[in-house]
């Protein structure tokens, strides 16, 4: 296969617009990739800014599959993607030398077998291509038949060119895959229908590793189908074990298999049936990931990330946005903004388009991103957002309901982030009551706007107010969530802030170092939340003139936020502000 036709066959699986395909197929033609980009620019017709845009699109697209390229520079993305994409393209046209096809062949099938047949041996390896993969499928078919001649093969794999010379026309199939398709059909007919079954479903996974868990089914039948479907396509090389758990299908074989699917009766119901697979493996998500919930689910976002990219419509109604939000809190965690509000963009487009824009769905999914804006500090385009959640939520809900509570409670925060105090305190008001009459006092959500009004109330000097609430939400959360949750942290955070506040500094310094031994146990040493922790413990160093001690607090902080906020945020400002100030103070 040719490079260009290559790289169109890629922007199709990523599903990139005529304007992003032209230009990525533009940057990574062969002949292109010395040219600077106002020279491609050019030649595509467009001005700088907008070739700029659309490569910037495709490389969020590719990163939704390949996360790898999310977490680089401009830079270095452009070298990884173009690594990522020599590697496939390799993979998939891989020929070989007819000397070395033979070689291959002679490791795979018995050498008397080959030298009853030379000169068939040598046909079949010019039949297949001298391609690996077709060779590998061949020399594991034999290896099933061993009273099987090579001519018979032969003539079997020459009926298989003419019986589906139209299917492989009919998909696209390069000319290169003929022999693929020929030797996989063989291998096909050698497989039962569960493993026919199970090689379909497979199909359905991203390009990528597929982790697959068969001591974790309770079901001891589905257990042993399972293992069996494994073991038969392992053993005719139509699927690869990486490592314990871990395998992973060739493209040209998951593009077969899925041809297989869609002409058979049972493609909507398999659909089906791996889309709601991945979508209990993404509800495995929690809001906020800490360090060990990255590496276990990392294996999974490709393969989640094909369903609401391709498979979305096999997603029931009620789980719409419980995948796209999913996806966004795995991205949003590990302060991948751009990518969490991709997701969440989807989200809000998917769900006006599934049930119009008079739905509660579309509400929640509304505020799903003003949290995301709200959160990066874009509060201009929150506030919009969480109005709009709120009064759909109030029209479609009714006034007394726990939805209207939580957009009340996060546009009140997003008020008090922006010094709008007499505009967010009626709003928590408002939650609070609301949380009471709908869940009672002893629940995780009163505890939540306690803290949150406490900390107005801190904020326009009202302490004596703030004090009782504060204390209730920290007994509150250690009661009902445990002491190691990062909403204990916060709630010690809080009232370490209100002692420093009032001048309490030895009632202040152990809440704060409670604080942040929490947050580094339960995120890692590389948190925005832990800077913060860094950031009010060095203050209350600075306020007591321990500045030998303030300093490199300060320093961590900014170090730590400019790297995972970046440097323009507003948490990023305010410690470089306050270390600013400390080093005025400290040291002229």
């Amino acid at each position: 296969m040719q490079w260009a036709n290559f790289l169109a066959k890629e922007a199709a699986n990523h599903s990139l617009s005529l304007k992003q395909t032209a230009a990525f197929v533009e940057y990574f033609q062969t002949e292109n990739l010395g040219k600077s980009e106002a020279k491609l620019a050019s030649e595509l017709n467009v001005d700088i800014a907008a070739f700029k845009k659309l490569v910037d699109e495709v490389y969020k697209k590719f990163a939704q599959n390949y996360p790898e390229l999310a977490i680089s520079s401009n830079r270095d993305k452009i070298q990884k993607l173009q690594a990522y994409l020599t590697a496939k393209y390799n993979s998939e046209l891989n020929i070989l030398k007819p000397l070395a096809a033979m070689k291959l062949l002679k490791t795979l099938v018995v050498r008397e077998r080959l030298q009853k047949e030379p000169w068939i041996a040598r046909r079949i390896c010019k039949f297949l291509g001298y391609l690996p993969l077709a060779l590998e499928l061949v020399g594991r078919y034999l290896d099933k038949m061993p009273d099987l001649s090579l001519e018979t093969l032969l003539k079997r794999l020459e009926k298989k060119r003419v019986e589906h010379e139209n299917v492989v026309n009919d998909n696209s199939l390069m000319p290169y895959k003929d022999s693929v398709a020929e030797a996989f059909e063989l291998s096909w007919e050698q497989l039962d229908e569960n493993a026919q079954s199970f090689g379909c479903l497979l199909s359905l996974c991203a390009l990528a590793d597929i982790p697959l868990s068969i001591g974790a089914i309770e079901d001891d039948k589905k257990q042993e189908l399972w293992e069996k479907a494994i073991a038969d396509l392992l053993e005719l090389h139509l699927l690869q074990q990486q490592s314990q758990g871990i395998y992973r299908l060739n493209p040209l074989i998951r593009q077969l298999f899925q041809m297989k699917l869609d002409k058979s009766n049972e493609a909507d119901k398999t659909k089906t049936k791996f889309a709601a697979m991945m979508l209990e493996v993404a509800k495995l998500i929690p809001q906020q990931l800490i360090p060990e919930d990255i590496v276990n689910l990392t294996p999974h976002i490709p393969h989640i990330t094909e369903v609401a990219t391709h498979l979305s419509q096999y997603v029931g109604d009620e789980n719409l946005i419980t995948l796209f939000t999913k996806l966004a809190y795995f991205y949003q965690s590990q302060r991948l903004y751009q990518q969490a509000e991709s997701w969440l963009q989807q989200c809000v487009e998917l769900t006006k388009n599934r049930f119009g824009l008079e739905h509660p769905d579309v509400a929640t999914s509304l505020n799903n991103l003003a949290q995301l804006y709200d959160f990066t500090g874009r509060y201009s385009e929150a506030e919009p957002l969480y109005q709009q959640a709120l009064e759909l939520r109030k029209r479609l809900l009714g006034e007394e309901h726990t939805d209207v509570a939580t957009t009340l409670n996060y546009l009140a925060l997003l008020y008090e982030s922006t010094g709008r105090y007499r505009e967010a305190e009626p709003l928590y008001q408002q939650a609070l009551k609301l949380w009471k009459r709908l869940v009672g006092e002893e629940h995780p959500h009163v505890a939540t706007t306690l803290n949150n009004l406490a900390a107005l109330y801190c904020y326009t000097g009202r302490y004596s107010k703030a004090e009782p609430l504060l204390k209730k939400s920290l007994e509150l959360r250690k009661r009902l969530l445990g002491d190691n949750h990062l909403d204990v942290a916060t709630s010690l955070n809080n009232l370490a802030q209100l002692y420093e506040s009032t001048r309490r500094y030895s009632k202040a310094e152990p809440l704060y170092l409670q604080a942040l031994e929490l947050s580094k146990r339960l995120l890692g040493e590389e948190d925005a939340d832990v800077a913060i922790s860094l950031n009010n413990l060095a203050a209350l160093y600075r306020q007591t003139r321990r500045y030998k001690k303030a300093k490199p607090l300060f320093e961590q902080a900014l170090k730590i936020c400019e790297r995972t906020l970046g440097v323009s945020h507003p948490t990023t400002m305010t410690i470089r502000a306050n270390y600013a100030s400390f080093l005025r103070e400290a040291y002229h």
